[in-house]
């Protein structure tokens, strides 16, 4: 008499032996989903990452990120086994250069990184220096990488550099760091909303800034301005003391236009 074997039964043995085998190295919360994807290490230095979305791309249902040493130990090459360009090199010294790249500017906001390479089956991270723990870095850099190929995006794209941020030769060091910070930390942010936030100028500690897009009438950019940007100029560049919102003609006419409008409205009502 043939044996009925509960499959499904089965196979949860079988996971819950193969889950209590494996070592658990590091976490990485995902801010799609917040669900965790755990990265799970083998003999061969490769990271198999198992996001938890089922509705990701087939691609990377099962991503394994490969990390090779460089003689320089403050970078380390991140192989994660898809193309990631289709010929040459892109090289992204600073944040500034990420303009054009989705990814890149993915990869700066991660505290410790420095510089970014990209190959055609490769990625390459440097931190900052030795003071910072690779143990620290690959964990976040792991998630970056398989959340941006998850999403479909290309790595480069036909963007060009935002001409305000650009770096002049005049620019003294706290501008410098006034428009790194912009692109790198604000700027990102902002667009998300629909917005964009356009450098004007420095003087005498204030940071002139004019607001774009979604963000032009918004009721909250004053507060977005002054406990958001603000805060986190003063944060990281001490000679910030305050930022202004530049509003040209055209938007003030506007303002006063649609005032005017809100105005006949509520007089049409009364009578």
């Amino acid at each position: 008499m043939a044996t009925k074997i509960n499959i499904v039964a089965l196979r949860n043995v079988f996971f819950r032996k193969q889950h209590v085998l494996s070592r658990v190295s590091s976490v990485h919360t995902c801010t799609r989903c917040n669900q965790i994807n755990r990265a799970i290490p083998n003999t061969h230095n490769r990271v198999l990452l198992q996001p938890p979305c089922i509705n990701r791309k087939s691609l990377v249902r099962h991503m394994f990120i490969q990390t090779q040493e460089t003689p320089n130990p403050n970078s380390l090459k991140f192989i994660p086994g898809v193309q990631v360009l289709e010929a040459g090199t892109k090289d992204f010294p600073n944040a500034s250069s990420t303009y054009c790249s989705t990814l890149a500017k993915q990869l700066f906001r991660i505290d410790g990184v420095k510089g970014v390479f990209f190959g055609t089956d490769f990625i390459t991270v440097t931190k900052t220096d030795e003071d910072v723990d690779w143990q620290v870095v690959k964990p976040d850099v792991y998630g970056t990488i398989m959340d941006f190929f998850a999403s479909g995006l290309p790595v480069l794209t036909d963007e060009q550099p935002s001409i305000d941020t650009a770096v002049d030769p005049e620019d003294d060091e706290v501008v410098l760091m006034i428009k790194e910070l912009l692109d790198t930390r604000i700027r990102p942010t902002v667009q998300e909303d629909g917005g964009d936030i356009v450098y004007m100028g420095f003087e005498e500690g204030i940071v002139k800034l004019k607001m774009q897009g979604s963000c032009t009438s918004c009721p909250s950019s004053v507060v977005t301005l002054k406990h958001g940007v603000q805060n986190m100029l003063q944060f990281y560049i001490p000679e910030v003391m305050g930022v202004e919102q530049i509003e040209d003609e055209a938007d003030n006419m506007s303002e006063q236009e649609f005032q005017k409008f809100e105005k006949s409205i509520g007089e049409t009502k009364d009578t």
